[in-house]
């Protein structure tokens, strides 16, 4: 059990209640899918809510069942209500931070920013931090502040209503002095799938990937895991999630990847949790002749073509080069690793203002 993460949940309980009502159609909020959730990442070992329960009658039932601690703050008059609540959550979780060291995670749920500075106070205190909040109603300061973030909108088993569709005002009267007007009815949109709605670019997740993978290859001189990818995509997005592009965990994210060649599985240190790597060869060499031949077709007679420009000419020979799926940040990065393969010759040229390159000869 030494292993397992100890956590600590916060709930700023207004705050999550009343977004699911004002922004997810009315619906009453559910405690459930963020235990479920929780349950994935460790062992949850404090449960505490804050609110005014007096409005929350129905809902101090559904938590108690789930062994949450109620934490009664009573409405008052006056400016000081408001933040009542949540500088009574701040200083209980800093204080269980000092006082249990054990606790290694700290969830808070809330999409107010004004809990920003305690999330960087307890990662200061060597703390992971997780958020949950529901997204409309979630500042946008929070999520980047979090190790992870959680949209309460997309947990399993929160079915949000579908979007209301629109319809055309009624027809108003005309007066008995205007001549009447016939006016066709104003057509309804037609409605999204929700597969399309939710779903997010997979190619966009690609280049991502690709890239994460040759900045950490880059900076560690050990291999790079599956578990260390997803921790790093987390640390650039804490609200990254794989199952936003549909699937259902991260190893079959990273399957799909390698299936299309943008990365490389093997067998890591332990299992369930493999080595990540960009292809060596394969695309990568594909891309590198692709450019070699092209720059010998532009060269002509100049011997030479500016960087500008080069990368339309890859895209009309070949329509989804990217550099960016091969690990590369930039089209001159990727000429440069060319140019260091022999592929080509790449050189500046103050009187061009650009970068020039020679096909190598062969």
């Amino acid at each position: 059990m030494d292993h397992e993460d100890r956590i600590a949940l916060f709930l700023d309980y207004e705050n999550l209640a009343l977004g699911a009502r004002d922004h997810l159609g009315g619906v009453t909020f559910d405690f459930r899918p963020i235990a479920d959730a929780l349950a994935e990442r460790g062992r949850v070992v404090v449960r505490r809510a804050y609110a005014d329960w007096s409005y929350f009658d129905e809902d101090r039932r559904m938590l108690t069942r789930s062994h949450v601690e109620l934490i009664e703050i009573p409405q008052r008059m006056g400016a000081s209500r408001k933040n009542a609540a949540d500088i009574k959550m701040a200083v209980d979780a800093v204080e269980l931070a000092f006082e249990r060291g054990y606790i290694s995670t700290f969830v808070i749920c809330t999409g107010d920013s004004d809990f920003t500075p305690l999330v960087h106070k307890l990662r200061e205190l060597n703390k992971r931090v997780i958020g949950v909040g529901v997204e409309n109603s979630t500042s946008a300061l929070l999520p980047p502040a979090c190790d992870e973030f959680l949209y309460y909108d997309r947990l399993e088993g929160v079915d949000s209503p579908p979007a209301r569709v629109r319809r055309g005002r009624p027809a108003r009267l005309p007066s008995p002095d205007v001549p009447r007007v016939e006016q066709e009815p104003e057509p309804e949109p037609e409605a999204q799938p929700a597969g399309e709605e939710a779903a997010r670019d997979v190619d966009t997740l690609a280049v991502l990937v690709a890239q994460t993978v040759a900045g950490l290859q880059g900076s560690s001189s050990g291999e790079v895991t599956a578990s260390t990818l997803k921790r790093t995509l987390l640390r650039k997005d804490p609200t990254f999630s794989e199952s936003d592009y549909g699937f259902r965990t991260f190893g079959e994210l990273l399957r799909h990847l390698a299936g299309h060649n943008v990365v490389e599985l093997a067998e890591g240190p332990a299992k369930g949790d493999p080595e990540v790597s960009l292809p060596e060869h394969g695309d990568r060499e594909v891309a590198f002749g692709l450019l070699g031949s092209v720059v010998a077709d532009l060269a002509g007679d100049e011997g030479a073509v500016a960087l500008s420009g080069l990368k339309n000419q890859l895209r009309r020979a070949r329509p989804d080069f990217s550099e960016k799926k091969l690990g590369y940040r930039s089209f001159l990065q990727f000429c440069k690793a060319a140019a260091t393969s022999g592929v080509v010759d790449l050189r500046w040229s103050p009187e061009a203002d650009d970068y020039l390159l020679t096909p190598r000869a062969a």
